[in-house]
């Protein structure tokens, strides 16, 4: 089912999310079709649980031949539940970032450009992952919203976010 989405100055928003304990429920695998139906519904490359009002550390993402990420290349869904991550090395990358908590909007977000990643899959087995470019921007974007943070806080210059129809008059899903 498509979920409302919550978006920015929601309270439920800046909090910290739960872990979650028990894997392989029904109200698990509920929770996850409903976040994917959302993702699809809206075009997102990536989704977390508070977004649609459910304060539990579990995110998904995954995209290809996205309208809103058209240059992106694919990555693959993924279910990530009770993330960790680690960044490898030092290096940053900036790049533009939307999001669906924060409609219209675009701004530059400096992200790690190499990262490990490790969590759960939706019954509980462990597995991790080693990724870099955009790949590591969106699974650290999701798992952003885990920790209460949305992009626009991570932005270092104010003149590289605003409306995304301002900053490129000429894209196809300037309203997204």
């Amino acid at each position: 089912m498509v979920r409302e989405l919550l978006r920015m100055g929601h309270p439920l928003l800046l909090q910290h999310a739960e872990p979650v304990t028990a894997f392989g429920t029904p109200e698990l695998a509920e929770l996850l079709q409903d976040m994917r139906d959302t993702m699809a519904d809206e075009e997102g490359a990536g989704l977390a649980a508070p977004q649609i009002g459910v304060s539990l550390q579990v995110v998904i993402f995954g995209s290809a031949n996205n309208p809103r990420y058209p240059d992106a290349p694919a990555v693959p869904f993924t279910v990530l539940i009770n993330p960790e991550l680690t960044p490898l090395g030092d290096e940053e990358q900036a790049g533009w970032e939307g999001c669906l908590s924060v409609p219209g909007m675009r701004g530059v977000v400096p992200r790690w450009q190499r990262l490990h990643y490790a969590g759960f899959d939706a019954q509980g087995v462990r597995f991790e992952r080693t990724v870099e470019g955009f790949h590591a921007r969106v699974v650290q974007h999701e798992v952003d919203h885990l920790l209460g943070v949305l992009y626009p806080q991570r932005i270092r210059d104010m003149r590289q976010f605003g409306f995304t129809d301002m900053l490129f008059p000429d894209w196809q899903s300037a309203g997204r």
